[in-house]
């Protein structure tokens, strides 16, 4: 596809039509409305990670409602069977001729928008069954494999305080999130107006600015947007700069067991695209790249028992890199 800018006009104009849709619902939480938009755009999932009541449910609720899309949500728990997320064959009997055959009856997870709330609290096997779907936006059941609706997105949510009865999430499958978004508390303000606006009347109802053909649409012009050589060369060393290997920087040593593969610089420079193009621009900057650098990783890396001892986060460890890695001349 080619950029032009009667293209970009137009569809920014419906990129401010859909923040201005989902403030109707949400109040506040700027930033996570921003990278969850990003990832959407970016083709990619999300991992949202905040205490409960902060509105998760109703962001991506909002989200389907704006874009006219299908929305699912599955509450995940200790007893959820793969089965009760990708579908299960059903045995039908033809009362005619008194054929039965078996039919495939799709799950939850057929939509375009998929809500898995609190996908730590159910155990490995089940957590897996997200894996294909989320990488390839297929289900294989029964030697067929059967195709997602497009878009197809993951919003996964976990507490990240409460750990009593949950299961981590292995690394195989952190790795296939585009981005992870810690939700955090409202300020004083937003939250006198949550508590205004959800304690009176009916709230407003969300417009329809979207449908599903004009998400793929700018899913497609995000490829395009540019990358100089500069860039691309600076986030592959922001990237490599988080494995402990022979020349790391001493922190990293410390800190970090293992650090970011290939997908994450993929996910880095998808993400500065959708980012750039969120806010009306052609072609991505540092800029763009540094704002996301921590969302983008921070999920991707094995902190050592020495971070947990030093009170170091991720997002401590990326911001050193970051710093450390000087952009190329």
């Amino acid at each position: 596809m080619t950029i032009s800018e009667a293209d970009v006009e137009a569809r920014l104009a419906r990129l401010g039509d859909l923040k201005r849709a989902i403030a109707t619902a949400i109040v506040g939480q700027d930033e996570v409305v921003e990278q969850l938009l990003i990832s959407l755009l970016a083709g990619g999932h999300c991992l949202l990670e905040g205490v409960p009541g902060l509105g998760k449910t109703l962001l991506v609720r909002t989200l389907g409602a704006a874009l006219d899309l299908q929305f699912r949500r599955v509450q995940f728990t200790p007893d959820l069977m793969p089965s009760d997320i990708l579908g299960t064959e059903l045995l039908e009997e033809d009362h005619g001729t008194g054929h039965r055959s078996f039919r495939f009856q799709p799950g939850p997870i057929f939509t375009n928008l998929l809500l898995a709330d609190e996908l730590n609290r159910t155990p490995p096997k089940t957590q897996a069954a997200l894996l294909e779907a989320m990488q390839e936006k297929t289900v294989s059941y029964a030697g067929v494999t059967h195709v997602l609706p497009d878009p197809f997105f993951v919003l996964a949510t976990q507490n990240p305080i409460e750990q009593a009865g949950t299961y981590p999430l292995p690394e195989a499958q952190l790795d296939r999130f585009l981005l992870n978004i810690r939700v955090d508390y409202p300020s004083e303000a937003e939250e006198r107006d949550i508590l205004v606006a959800t304690t009176g009347g009916a709230g407003a109802k969300v417009p329809k600015v979207m449908d599903a053909a004009a998400v793929v649409e700018l899913q497609a012009l995000v490829r395009d947007v540019h990358v100089g050589p500069d860039l691309l060369l600076w986030v592959t060393r922001i990237v490599r700069a988080t494995r402990p290997a022979a020349g790391a920087s001493a922190e990293v040593r410390k800190y970090i067991r293992w650090g970011a593969g290939p997908r994450a610089g993929q996910s880095l420079i998808l993400a500065a695209k959708a980012r750039a193009l969120l806010r009306g621009r052609l072609a991505a900057t540092r800029e763009d790249v540094t704002a996301l650098a921590a969302p983008v990783m921070r999920h991707r890396l094995l902190l050592s028992f020495a971070a947990e001892a030093d009170g170091r986060s991720a997002d401590d460890v990326i911001a050193e890199v970051l710093r450390g890695v000087a952009f190329p001349a």
